[in-house]
């Protein structure tokens, strides 16, 4: 099985304070190496459907992701290829806006939604715009409605103006919508802003504190009877602790998480959007299941907790975006998840030796959308 990011358009209906909000800040200056960008790739899905389909047809159990941009800006192209496809999975990433722009049995076809969520109302109105959290929730209520019963994941973003711990207890247990399923990433400066921020000190005084403190509620839900909760950068990671297991990128970019393209073309990961040195085919003549991996040489390498982290980031990785001390710090959070959850171990062994949960309750999709590793 093979999992693919579909990208309908570059095109979106926000401009989120650390996306494309980003291109209009005067301060931020690119400080990673400068990689070959096909500037010809089109905005919007060129292919031609049928090369599609004859590509998934070739992995019995493929699993499109639609991506952006905004993908349900593209919601008639979304239905047209849920209905002409071979056997497929799908799922969607959305910031959530147009939910409704998608009939029930479509909504009711979807594994996984993820819906781009801040935490409470004043954080994600202030970096994705006034009312978005509101008009969010009415879509969620939709969701409902329709008969959605996969899973639903709420994908943050975190910046220094959040606190970790309280953003993800609020998302789990609100009165507008509770979520089970959460995943998280940090704006870890992927536009070249280390200049004018304060990263290092919040990781140090509030992200990595808020990640223990998280990491002792996620444990104590257990103990008390609530299981599992499927907060993505702990429940994998845990489920391999308890098997023993190392992994590659957890994400599965480049290996067994791929993007197709605009123009048709496959490179291993949704953030490497033209990166034409690191292609992996084409739909017309690429076999799903024998796409090259995608891998390079770094110092996470030689990492004594790769087989934990699995590399963080391909895209950064090659790149490189961030200056050396930078860097430092996002390894550092790593290391952090990485002591807490293993210092968690035992507790969480006792709650599978006491039947409070077991081990099956750790089993996810993998590849699904969410990097795990923040």
């Amino acid at each position: 099985m093979v999992f693919f990011h579909l990208i309908l358009t570059d095109d979106c209906n926000l401009c989120c304070s650390y996306c494309r909000g980003k291109i209009f800040s005067e301060s931020v200056e690119w400080c990673g190496r400068n990689i070959e960008i096909d500037t010809e790739l089109p905005p919007d899905l060129t292919i031609e459907l049928e090369d599609l389909y004859r590509f998934i047809e070739k992995d019995p159990d493929a699993c499109i992701t639609f991506y952006g941009g905004e993908p349900l800006l593209r919601a008639s192209l979304i239905m047209e290829i849920m209905e002409n496809a071979p056997r497929c999975r799908f799922m969607v990433q959305t910031n959530g806006l147009l939910l409704q722009d998608i009939p029930p049995r479509y909504i009711r076809r979807f594994e996984t939604i993820l819906v781009s969520l801040d935490g409470p109302r004043d954080v994600t109105d202030r970096h994705r715009g006034t009312g978005t959290y509101r008009r969010i929730m009415e879509n969620l209520g939709y969701l409902t409605t329709a008969g959605f019963g996969g899973e639903l994941i709420a994908r943050m973003t975190v910046g220094e103006d959040m606190d970790i711990h309280d953003a993800v207890a609020f998302l789990s247990s609100n009165r507008d919508h509770s979520f089970s399923s959460i995943h998280w990433q940090m704006d870890a400066e992927f536009a070249g802003d280390a200049g004018i921020r304060s990263f290092k000190r919040w990781l140090n005084r509030s992200y990595n504190p808020g990640i223990r403190r998280l990491i002792k509620k996620w444990v104590e839900m257990m103990e008390t009877g609530e299981g599992v909760a499927r907060w993505y950068p702990f429940l994998q990671p845990m489920q391999d602790l308890l098997a023993g297991k190392d992994s590659r990128l957890r994400c599965g970019a480049g290996y067994a998480n791929y993007t197709i393209m605009t123009d048709g073309h496959i490179g291993p990961c949704p953030v490497m959007i033209g990166m034409k040195e690191y292609y992996a085919g084409h739909i017309k003549n690429a076999n799903p299941l024998s796409l090259p991996i995608v891998e390079v040489e770094s110092e996470c390498n030689q990492c004594p907790i790769r087989g934990f982290c699995g590399g963080r980031c391909l895209y950064s990785q090659i790149v490189r975006p961030w200056p050396d001390g930078m860097r430092m710090a996002v390894c550092d959070s790593v290391k952090t998840l990485h002591t807490g959850l293993v210092e968690a171990l035992p507790e969480v062994r006792r709650c599978i030796d006491e039947g409070l949960v077991n081990e099956g309750d750790f089993s996810h999709t993998r590849f699904n959308g969410c990097e795990i590793i923040p």
